[in-house]
């Protein structure tokens, strides 16, 4: 599954999803990023994509951004890309990208609960006794993580990291945007019958600025549950890849993820329904008719 090659463009790095590219006659302060059909889990890319995901992925993080631009700059530039890339693409400011995972969490899931059953606290921030899987905190926390190589997991730092990593004005800036954007991003969905319980953006410099960069508040980069059937003390439905994730860690799959070998491929049952789920995430968000 490699970056496919455009006319006007280098290729210069792929990641999990979005593969970057740079302009081919020379830089100026632009770069291509384009979001593929991959899809990872497990801290895999899989053999198998999923149809229309780069473009959903695309669509969506538009929309935010420009839910978002009273709050923060971001680095679109323009959507004029190449037509082999028409609607999962964006021309972008390059940014020097700050080294961390800004992530705001409202609800008590993921890692993030797996360590305050371990010592009360996440990312250093002390919590109440007694919540448990699915509960709503009293107020969002800023957790912030490193960020991780291909194949690596993230790692949950603290403020204190974050600070000694890029000084304390930059770091509490970090944080105080990444409050700012859930809040906001909190209450449009919750508008929309969705439960945003939590997400992770990622920053950067341009001009002396600080920037809002990749993708922003996807099924990917966040966890969407549906409102009318959020229960807390269990694992809750997810608009996200979570029917990837039962399926590889199912008898079915015969995977063993802690493994050496590579993730099978995916039947098409469950490509499906993990579209469906994509799609279904940005019509309620958007109100609007997915066209791709």
């Amino acid at each position: 599954m490699s970056a496919p090659e455009l006319d006007g463009w280098t290729h210069t790095y792929s990641g999990k999803v979005r593969d970057l590219y740079v302009p081919a006659a020379g830089d100026d302060g632009t770069v291509l990023v384009v979001a593929s059909d991959r899809i990872s889990a497990y801290d895999h890319v899989l053999p198998t994509t999923i149809p229309g995901k780069g473009a959903v992925l695309t669509a969506l993080s538009l929309w935010w951004f420009g839910q978002l631009a009273d709050l923060v700059p971001n680095h679109v530039v323009s959507t004029d890309v190449p037509a082999a890339v028409a609607g999962r693409a964006m021309v972008c400011r390059k940014l020097e990208m700050f080294p961390v995972e800004c992530v705001a969490r409202g609800y008590l899931t993921g890692s993030g609960l797996a360590e305050y059953r371990e010592d009360g606290t996440v990312c250093g921030v002390p919590l109440p006794a007694g919540l448990v899987d699915g509960s709503r905190l009293a107020e969002p926390i800023f957790t912030p993580a490193t960020k991780a190589e291909v194949g690596e997991h993230d790692e949950n730092v603290t403020f204190e990291h974050v600070a000694a990593t890029v000084g304390a004005e930059a770091a509490a800036q970090l944080r105080d945007l990444t409050l700012a954007v859930y809040r906001r991003a909190e209450q449009v969905a919750r508008e929309r019958g969705i439960v945003l319980a939590d997400t992770k953006l990622e920053f950067g410099r341009a001009g002396g600025e600080t920037v809002l960069g990749d993708e922003v508040l996807t099924p990917d980069s966040s966890r969407f549950w549906p409102a009318e059937s959020w229960e807390p003390g269990r694992a809750q439905p997810s608009f996200d890849k979570q029917f990837v994730r039962d399926w590889l860690t199912s008898p079915a799959s015969g995977w063993d993820r802690r493994g050496t070998q590579p993730p099978p491929d995916l039947p098409a049952e469950v490509v499906e329904r993990t579209r469906q789920r994509y799609v279904d995430a940005y019509e309620r968000l958007t109100g609007q008719v997915f066209a791709g």
